[in-house]
């Protein structure tokens, strides 16, 4: 039986807005943030061992797939994306969550962790570089800026109208074909991708995370909370240098490394992060 056969959804307020979100199993609260351009579905490769462990909480988070997308970068600061988890838990009951982030979701992890250390027992973090690192490298390293070419294009003005051309070519390209398993995706999971791609101000909302960042984000980046970091050191857009410093702000840090794996860790190697992920949070 398909997990989607045991999903139940529902449509959270929280911080002004509506967010759509999923849940399923039993055990320890776990939410988990998707990052661009994704949506709750990304997670589908690690779901089925995780959720007779834990209660899996995956919200569409601001601008995604079915959840509201309001207009204007100014609606995509660090803050708010954080004051929608921190209200998101509030309204499903949780006074304490174990939080894991990919990719963007990572980002946002990283600020609430930081933010509200005491409504986290444990933070897992899936490339997705340290939020005050990450800004200090796109300032000095060269490799870093030319793997970021991509997010200098996003915060030009209509720099997002490339990925909606030809069926969001750009798009497929780095879902699809950038995993190392190349059968992460069925024909199935492709329509589920471009149906939330194809939502009426979607792409141009997820853009908007990148260019409300280097504007928003002000934190001491210090993190308290347990870390736990998995990381696919094939990441073509976050590379492995990203993890030199984590330890200079996160207190309690543990790395694993996916040597084989990409960006897309969560499909390239789910067994991995599955099981460091239970172990982890016990």
């Amino acid at each position: 039986m398909s997990f989607l056969d045991e999903i139940e959804e529902r449509n959270v307020n929280t911080n002004g807005i509506r967010l759509h979100t999923v849940l399923i199993g039993k055990g320890k609260p776990l939410v988990l943030l998707h990052g661009f351009p994704d949506f709750w579905y990304g997670w589908k490769s690690v779901i089925p061992g995780l959720r007779d462990h834990f209660r899996l909480i995956l919200p569409d988070m601001r601008g995604y797939n079915t959840s509201d997308k309001p207009e204007g970068m100014e609606n995509y600061g660090i803050d708010i994306l954080v004051q929608d988890m921190v209200g998101l838990f509030e309204e499903l009951g949780f006074d304490k969550i174990n939080l894991a982030g990919h990719d963007w979701g990572g980002l946002v992890a990283w600020a609430v962790a930081e933010q509200y250390p005491d409504l986290i027992e444990k933070l897992i973090i899936l490339n997705a570089p340290h939020p005050k690192a990450f800004l200090h490298s796109l300032q000095v390293d060269k490799q870093q800026q030319r793997a970021s070419a991509y997010i200098f294009k996003f915060q030009t003005p209509e720099g997002e109208k490339f990925l909606l051309e030809n069926d969001f070519q750009g798009l497929q390209l780095a879902v699809f074909a950038g995993p190392r398993n190349r059968k992460a995706f069925s024909k199935e999971d492709r329509k589920r991708y471009f149906d939330a791609w194809s939502r009426p101000g979607a792409i141009s909302a997820g853009v908007n995370y990148y260019r409300a960042f280097p504007y928003s984000y002000k934190g001491t980046g210090i993190i308290k909370v347990p870390t736990l970091v998995i990381w696919g050191m094939k990441d073509i857009y976050l590379l492995p240098q990203q993890l030199i410093h984590m330890s200079d702000y996160v207190e309690n840090l543990k790395i694993i490394r996916s040597e084989k794996s990409t960006h897309w860790i969560l499909h390239d190697d789910p067994a991995l992060v599955v099981q460091s992920m239970r172990d982890f949070i016990g």
